[in-house]
C-alpha cells in the first residue's frame, strides 16, 4: 500500500480541504464540500497501523493508546501544515487529516464582512466566531489574528488544539501554545493565560464552562478575545453559552455578556456556482445598545429583528446574506432555499 506522504500529495495536486483515510474504503478526498475516492484499493486494518505509527513520536502514540483520540498538528514535506485527528473503529485506527495551507486569503476573497475588521481593531471585548464543523471558523479565527499582528504593537496570545498555522511576529508579537505540546490541558492553558500580559487572547475553540468564563472575565477586563464556537447561528451561539450556568451563575454571566460582547459572526461554507471552492454565508452581529439590553433582559428571541434593522451598523441577517448571494449568482436558488432558516423571506425577495 503506498505510504501516507502519497495520499497527502494527491490531495494537495486534487486541491483537497480533507483526506479521509478509512478502513474497507479507498482514501477520500473532500473537493469543494464533496468527498471523491481515489483509484485505488481499499485500506486495509493493517495499512492504517502503519500509516498512524508513522505520524506518532513515543508520547503521542502513549496518549492514543490510553485515550483511543488524538489531535494534533504536523508539518508534511507535500501537504506543509496538517491537522491530524486519530480515532478508532472496530478497534483499529483510522486518520482524518485537514490541509491548513501557509498563506492567509485577503478578506475579500474569503467573502468576509468589512465590518468583521473594524470589530477586530476595538481594545477590548469578546469577539465570536460560529459555525458547523468545516464552516472555516479557524480561518476566520487565523485571518483576525493577522490582521491585529500587521496593525498593532501588542501582545497575541493564542491557544489552539492544534495550531493550524503559524503567525510570524510582525508589529506584534505572538505566543501560540499547542495543546499536549506546549500545555498539557485546555483548561490549564486558559488558567495561566493571563499571567502572561496579552493585549489579545484568540481561543481556539470555547466548549467548556472553564474556557467560557476566562474568556468573559479576560474580555471585561480589558482584552480583546478572539474565539470560535461550535453554533449554527447567532442566536444558539449566545443560548448555548448562557445554558452553560444555573442560578445565579448564569445571571452573572448574562451580565457579564451583555456588558463584554462586540458581536458574532456565524458562518457557514456552501455550494458556489461554476467554481472549484465553496463560498461563505454569513450572519453578523454587532453588539449595540439594543442587544446588550436584550441580552440583559434574557429577550434573545428579539435578536433577529435587531439585525434586520441594524443594517446600518454593520449588521447582516443570514438569510438577507443568501438572497444576496443568489442575486450575484455566487450560489443557487436552491442552495439559498434549503440553507435559509426561513425560506418563504428569500422566495418572497426573489420574485
Amino acid at each position: 500500500m503506498r505510504p501516507l506522504e502519497h495520499w497527502l500529495q494527491e490531495a494537495v495536486e486534487r486541491g483537497a480541504s480533507d483526506l479521509h483515510l478509512v478502513g474497507g474504503a479507498p482514501p477520500a478526498f473532500r473537493i469543494n464540500g464533496e468527498i471523491h475516492l481515489a483509484d485505488a484499493e481499499a485500506l486495509t486494518p493493517a495499512d492504517l497501523a502503519a500509516m498512524a505509527r508513522g505520524c506518532l513520536g513515543p508520547e503521542q502514540h502513549e496518549a492514543f493508546e490510553r485515550d483511543w483520540e488524538l489531535c494534533f498538528s504536523l508539518q508534511t514535506p507535500p501537504a506543509g501544515r496538517v491537522r491530524l485527528t486519530l480515532y478508532r473503529r472496530h478497534g483499529h485506527p483510522e486518520l482524518s487529516v485537514r490541509f491548513c495551507g501557509d498563506y492567509i486569503e485577503p478578506r475579500e476573497e474569503l467573502g468576509l464582512p468589512v465590518k468583521l475588521d473594524e470589530l477586530a481593531r476595538r481594545p477590548n471585548g469578546l469577539l465570536l466566531i460560529t459555525g458547523p464543523t468545516g464552516s472555516g471558523k479557524t480561518t476566520t479565527l487565523n485571518y483576525l489574528v493577522d490582521l491585529i499582528n500587521r496593525e498593532r504593537r501588542c501582545k497575541i496570545v493564542t491557544i489552539e488544539d492544534p495550531i493550524e498555522f503559524v503567525h510570524p511576529n510582525k508589529r506584534a508579537i505572538v505566543v501560540q501554545q499547542e495543546v499536549l505540546t506546549d500545555t498539557r490541558s485546555f483548561n490549564r492553558a486558559l488558567i495561566h493565560v493571563l499571567r502572561q500580559d496579552p493585549d489579545v487572547l484568540a481561543i481556539g475553540e470555547i466548549r467548556e464552562k472553564e474556557a467560557i468564563t476566562t474568556a468573559l472575565t479576560a474580555a471585561e477586563t480589558g482584552h480583546l478575545v478572539l474565539a470560535t464556537l461550535h453554533s449554527p447561528g447567532v442566536l444558539h451561539a449566545l443560548e448555548r453559552i448562557v445554558g452553560v450556568y444555573e442560578g445565579a451563575a448564569q445571571q452573572q454571566i448574562i451580565l457579564q455578556l451583555a456588558s463584554s460582547l462586540q458581536g458574532i459572526l456565524s458562518q457557514e461554507l456552501l455550494p458556489s456556482i461554476g467554481s472549484s471552492r465553496r463560498t461563505l454565508a454569513y450572519e453578523l452581529l454587532v453588539a449595540n445598545m439594543a442587544v446588550r439590553n436584550v441580552i440583559r433582559e434574557r429577550q434573545l428571541h428579539m435578536l433577529d429583528t435587531i439585525i434586520q434593522t441594524g443594517a446600518r451598523e454593520g449588521m447582516v441577517l443570514f438569510d438577507t446574506c443568501l438572497h444576496d448571494l443568489y442575486c450575484r449568482c455566487q450560489i443557487s436558488y436552491d442552495v439559498a432555499m434549503s440553507r435559509a432558516r426561513q425560506p418563504d423571506r428569500i422566495a418572497k425577495e426573489s420574485r
